[in-house]
Parts: C-alpha cells; sequence; structure tokens
C-alpha cells in the first residue's frame, strides 16, 4: 500500500513552525487528555494536538475499518493491534485531512474546534499499556567503553557479545511519560574499599541515551518469526533515557545482571514516531563481524538516520548540551533484536517496548551516558552555568531530543524530559 501520508510536496492548513518535528508528513500516534479532561488517542501536527477520538465520531475515518471505540481510548494499544495496513490507512487519512488543498475539515470550523487543541491545552500521557519491556545492549562503543572500565581493556567485549543482540528483562512499571520527575533510588553499594555493603540514596544516577521500538502482536508462545518480517511487527519509536544507578548496579549485576539499578524509572516521549514516517531515513549500520548466525543475517539498509542529544538543566538554569550521538551507530538493528527476541518462542504483544541500549558514537561528545563521557567520574562535565557533573545531582533535569532531517523533511520525536528529585523518604 503506498504511503502517501510521506509526500513532501504537501503542506498543512494547520500553522507549522519552520524546523517542526511534526510537519504534516510525520503524524505520530500518542495519547493525551484534554481540556475537558478527557483521555483521547490524537496525532500532532506542528503545535496542535489532533483528537483522533472527535475525528472518529465525526466520521472522518468513513471506509476504514475500525471498531467503533478504537481512538476513543486511554491506550493505543487495540489500534496497533490492527497491523500495518490500518495504520497506514490512517495515516494517509489524517494526511489528506489536514492538506491545504483538501476544504472538507478546513471548511467546517465547528468540528475544528471539536477536534484541535494546541499542545499547552493538553496533558500527554503514556501512549501504550506496555506489558513486557526488554532492554538491550547493542552499541558496541558503549560495550566497549563499559567493559574497558569494569573489566580487562583487551576483552572489553564478552564472547557472546558478536553474536548474538544481548538483552535483559527490565520493568513496566516504571516507565512514566516525559515530565513526570522520578526520585533518586536506595539500594544497596559496595563503598570502595570495604567488604561490608552499606543501604541508602545511590550517590552515581546516571542517564542512558536510548531510543525504544513499540510492537504489535508478533507471535504465538513457542512460534519465531522470520527477520525477513521483523519489521513489519514494529509500529513505532520513542525516545527513551533509561535511568540507572551505576554504584547499585555495580554491586548487585553479577550474576543475573541489572536489577533494581534500573527498574526504579525509565522515560519516554509521548508521541511514537511510526517506521513509515521513518521510511526515507532508512540506512546502512556498521559492517558485522564475524556475520551472524543465519537467522540473524539481513542485507541492505535497515538501521535509521536519527540524530540525538542530551542535556542537562540545573535547577533555574539554561540546559547544557553535554552529548550529540546518532541511532545509525549501533551495531545490532531493530529488526536483529526482535527476531532474536522470537527465536526461543517467546510471544511478543502489542504494546510491548523494546529498548536499543545506551548509543554512544566513536568520539567521545557523542557518549550516550555520563558513566562514559566522565570515565567513571574522572573527568567531570562542565556546565554553562561554572558547575561541574560526574553524574546526575539532584534537581537537574536531563532532556533527550531527536529527529531525523534530509534536503526534503525532517521527523522529530520532541523530547523527553525528566527531573531527578530527592531520594524519597517515608516519614
Amino acid at each position: 500500500m503506498p504511503i502517501t501520508a510521506n509526500d513532501t510536496n504537501r503542506k498543512s492548513w494547520l500553522e507549522v513552525p519552520s524546523n517542526s518535528d511534526f510537519p504534516i508528513q510525520n503524524i505520530p500516534f500518542g495519547v493525551f487528555l484534554t481540556r475537558e479532561n478527557i483521555v483521547t488517542v490524537g496525532t500532532r501536527i506542528g503545535d496542535f494536538a489532533i483528537d483522533l477520538g472527535a475525528l472518529q465520531q465525526l466520521n472522518y475515518f468513513e471506509g476504514i475499518e475500525l471498531t467503533d471505540d478504537m481512538f476513543m481510548q486511554d491506550t493505543l494499544n487495540d489500534f496497533i493491534s490492527d497491523g500495518q495496513k490500518t495504520w497506514r490507512l490512517v495515516r494517509n487519512r489524517i494526511a489528506e485531512l489536514f492538506d491545504v488543498e483538501n476544504p472538507k475539515l478546513q471548511e467546517n470550523k465547528k468540528d475544528c474546534e471539536t477536534i484541535i487543541f494546541k499542545m499547552d491545552e493538553v496533558e500527554m500521557q503514556l501512549p501504550v499499556l506496555i506489558g513486557d519491556y526488554t532492554d538491550f545492549y547493542s552499541s558496541k562503543e558503549h560495550a566497549t567503553n563499559v567493559g574497558t572500565m569494569f573489566r580487562d581493556p583487551d576483552n572489553a567485549l564478552l564472547p557472546n557479545w558478536l553474536h548474538i543482540p544481548v538483552g535483559y528483562h527490565g520493568r513496566s512499571s516504571t516507565i512514566v511519560p516525559s515530565g513526570i520527575p522520578v526520585h533518586r533510588p536506595m539500594g544497596q553499594t559496595l563503598p570502595a574499599g570495604e567488604t561490608t555493603p552499606v543501604f541508602g540514596p545511590s550517590r552515581l544516577v546516571d542517564f542512558e541515551l536510548e531510543t525504544a521500538f513499540i510492537t504489535t502482536d508478533v507471535n504465538i508462545m513457542g512460534e519465531n518469526i522470520l527477520i525477513t518480517e521483523a519489521e513489519e511487527y514494529i509500529f513505532g519509536m520513542v525516545l527513551l533515557n533509561d535511568w540507572s544507578a551505576r554504584d547499585i548496579q555495580k554491586w548487585e549485576y553479577v550474576p543475573l545482571g541489572p536489577f533494581l539499578a534500573k527498574s526504579f524509572a525509565s522515560s519516554i516521549s509521548p508521541w511514537i514516531v511510526t517506521m513509515d514516517a521513518l521510511e526515507p531515513f532508512k540506512t546502512k549500520g556498521p559492517k558485522q563481524e564475524p556475520t551472524p548466525l543465519p537467522y540473524l543475517q539481513q542485507k541492505g539498509k535497515h538501521s535509521f538516520d536519527i540524530h540525538l542529544e542530551v542535556a542537562i538543566q540545573p535547577e533555574k538554569s539554561e540546559p547544557t548540551v553535554i552529548s550529540r550521538s546518532n541511532f545509525k551507530y549501533m551495531y545490532w538493528t531493530m529488526s536483529q533484536q526482535l527476531a532474536h527476541h522470537t527465536s526461543n518462542g517467546c510471544r511478543v504483544n502489542s504494546g510491548d517496548m523494546m529498548g536499543s541500549g545506551t548509543i554512544s558514537g566513536p568520539t567521545p561528545d557523542s557518549l550516550g551516558s555520563m558513566l562514559e563521557l566522565t570515565w567513571g567520574g574522572k573527568n567531570p562535565v562542565k556546565l554553562n552555568n561554572g558547575t561541574e557533573r560526574k553524574f546526575i545531582n539532584d534537581n537537574d533535569t536531563v532532556i533527550m531530543k531527536g529527529y531525523s532531517q534530509n534536503e526534503n523533511v525532517r521527523i522529530g520525536f520532541g523530547e523527553v524530559s525528566s527531573k531527578l528529585l530527592p531520594t524519597f523518604v517515608r516519614k
């Protein structure tokens, strides 16, 4: 089915600022609370939120087979379950309705008042009910840096890393949308030179610059999917700050991997950018040596050119950009991650979320965590207000942004912004 929504010649009758992440060619999907305190599924063009529930009730999706309440829900799970054909029909229809050449909705002022909101009139929610969350470890640069710091630099990568997309099962209950603050976690740590752990606030809270993809229903238990099919089951992507407590992690991660160091919070951007919208930005990833086993082999362009940046904003100060990276640096692709995930017959459902793992590039300014940027705290990062950071301080806000751009169009994610609050103390 043609993706007419991607037509770069199309203009919207809604005003779209230059360099907006959300031109009419994007049409992401999210969930928001309206000024009437109604939760609805929506999309965004420029600085306007569009109520798809109202659009459906007013019969603007006539001719597309949708359940009566498809967009009048508080999650996108049912819509995502309908599959790629429905996603494309809906995006194409939205693009047609908001095309400057189409008067149908444009000249119906009453319907416009019901359907269209300014972004400052809505409150973004978590876009999907995330049943399961898997976090991968797929940046070769990041894995090498961490292995160099904590193990032997000559054997930074473990023997399995170049053969499988390493991952672990995360905690979906503490995934929150942008704007929700998180608390510094408590946990066990082992002070330097000591043999007995202590319990208290983590002193080394870190961000991890990641993206995540959201799946549709992929398989039934016991079945795997082919890597050639994997991309059909990926609905779209969000930005992900996978908060980490490095001192807790160092003490607990052997032998089973991350646990409380990672499960206290993960923050995501609220708009899911579809893979169809990102199609023009496909690119080749790094060369994979040795060649992966047959079930993970693929040729062609399966990565994406997505510019990423991280800023730290101290309280009452301006933000300082401390890292600029790119998704295309990832060694393992999303389709390889998903194919591997189902290779043992593990069931993957609509609304499941798969984190990329920290996205670090090859240069010092493209590293995706404070652990790497400061090399374990040895080289503090200087901020615009004159202060320094080894890790994240209380009341710092971490802001991540991402976008893809070519000579014709810019498709962005907006941002994921989260403030670190002091440890919660029960009184």
